[in-house]
């Protein structure tokens, strides 16, 4: 599947679309009917006990006046009293609704576990100019549409996207925030125009730092309008050096309760997919699913909080450390007990070729654990794709995970946990599993 977008004529292009969608903006009355038609302080859709119209598909819609369309995945068992997440995956510039859909939206259709109603629009021209708002106005009528149709959670309504498809995500939380819960760009800008833009919206930006097409101090500006609106402590979050091929996301401190905002920077150019240890994307080894995955099921189904955003906006000036605010404490405990330390295995969720999984750690003596190792052979055939909360040695056979920097300490009586997925056969659980600390 062709995903690269870095020629010069995709450059231009893009450069003449923003332009289009900077001249256009949302009238009051289409703002309002968003409003009124999928408000975010309800707790179910009307569709909720209604026997579904609507099937997995290619569905079209007549919005703003045009014959659109999207590709809808409704979860396998659907049960019409279940009020379910529901995700909107927009595609990249001469990118299609199709390719999104084929591609598991985003590798995030095996990690939901029939939890969630996918949504993939095509965009006009294969792109999101988002002229006079006609895209949103697409994100409302679809939105009305699924809605009326199905049981949708609206705490739980999500938009990512990748280049042009992460622009209309970024465009989305703007105009949106009571709306959509949280929203996910990766190697995004400022291209299909931010409407609002002043309400906070839970913001995770994942960029490469030597995007040749869309360079990252783009995509840092976009998450920096979430950390203002979210009220986040501001920082120069740490990115990886070049030729390191690794990932460092960071996590905000100071946000509002409900708001947080995620930074991921990675060794690489202009892709959805890096990999770790590896300048070649692949959609079924990168660590990027996962994270926005854990990023998005995060949130309870709740009406997010509702207190006012505050009135002074944060300085925007980093400050003089620039350390992660996950450091732990400078004062280390002593090592634990003996034999404290044991890990437990789950399988989370299996599809054809993959898995998820989580390993508990939990320190069942009286002394904190400081530090500690997971040993464990996989079976064969199965690889670690991607892993988050610890750092592994090895990716198939016998695999060792640490903790990361900021969850090593552990209290008596206390847990943490680590999760990955991998390619294989989730059936086999893997043998020997153990855990060591420090």
């Amino acid at each position: 599947m062709a995903k690269r977008t870095s020629l010069l004529s995709s450059i231009a292009a893009a450069a003449v679309l923003l332009a289009a969608a900077a001249g256009g903006a949302l009238s009051a009355d289409l703002g309002e009917t968003a409003q009124a038609s999928t408000n975010g302080t309800l707790a179910a859709t009307a569709g909720c006990g209604k026997a579904p119209t609507l099937s997995s598909g290619t569905r079209t819609i007549s919005s703003g006046g045009q014959n659109r369309s999207y590709i809808l995945r409704i979860p396998d068992g659907y049960d019409r009293n279940r009020p379910y997440r529901l995700i909107f995956g927009f595609h990249w510039l001469n990118g299609s609704a199709n390719n999104v859909a084929s591609a598991g939206y985003y590798g995030l259709l095996p990690l939901s576990n029939n939890s969630t109603i996918f949504v993939a629009p095509q965009g006009i021209d294969n792109g999101w100019a988002n002229t006079n708002g006609r895209d949103l106005t697409l994100f409302d009528d679809i939105s009305r549409q699924v809605e009326n149709d199905l049981c949708v959670d609206t705490s739980q309504r999500f938009a990512l996207g990748w280049s042009y498809g992460g622009a209309m995500s970024y465009a989305v939380a703007c105009a949106r925030p009571t709306i959509v819960r949280a929203v996910t760009v990766i190697s995004g800008a400022n291209l299909s125009g931010c409407n609002g833009g002043t309400q906070p919206v839970a913001y995770f930006g994942i960029h490469g730092i030597y995007d040749s097409v869309l360079n990252i101090s783009m995509g840092r500006s976009l998450r920096d309008t979430f950390v203002r609106n979210n009220g986040c402590t501001a920082q120069s979050p740490r990115e990886p050096s070049r030729g390191s091929l690794t990932h460092i996301t960071t996590t905000y401190s100071g946000c509002r309760e409900g708001y947080p905002v995620q930074w991921a920077a990675f060794d690489g150019d202009h892709t959805p997919s890096p990999v770790d240890g590896s300048s070649s994307p692949n959609d079924s080894r990168t660590w990027t699913s996962g994270e926005i995955w854990r990023f998005f099921s995060q949130f309870a189904s709740t009406t997010p909080p509702t207190t006012v955003p505050p009135t002074t906006v944060p300085p925007t000036t980093p400050p003089v450390t620039t350390a992660p605010p996950t450091t732990p404490p400078v004062t280390t405990p002593p090592p634990g007990e003996p034999g404290a330390c044991t890990a437990t295995y789950r399988t989370i969720n299996t599809w054809p070729g993959g898995y998820q999984a989580e390993v508990t750690v939990a320190n069942n003596g009286a002394t904190t654990l400081n530090g500690w190792t997971v040993r464990l052979t996989l079976a064969s055939g199965q690889a670690i794709s991607s892993l988050w909360n610890g750092v592994n040695t090895g990716t198939s056979g016998s695999v060792s995970v640490r903790n990361a920097d900021y969850n090593g300490t552990v209290g008596a009586n206390g847990s943490t946990t680590f999760g990955f997925t991998a390619t294989g056969n989730g059936a086999t659980a893997p043998s020997g599993v153990s855990c060591t600390s420090p």
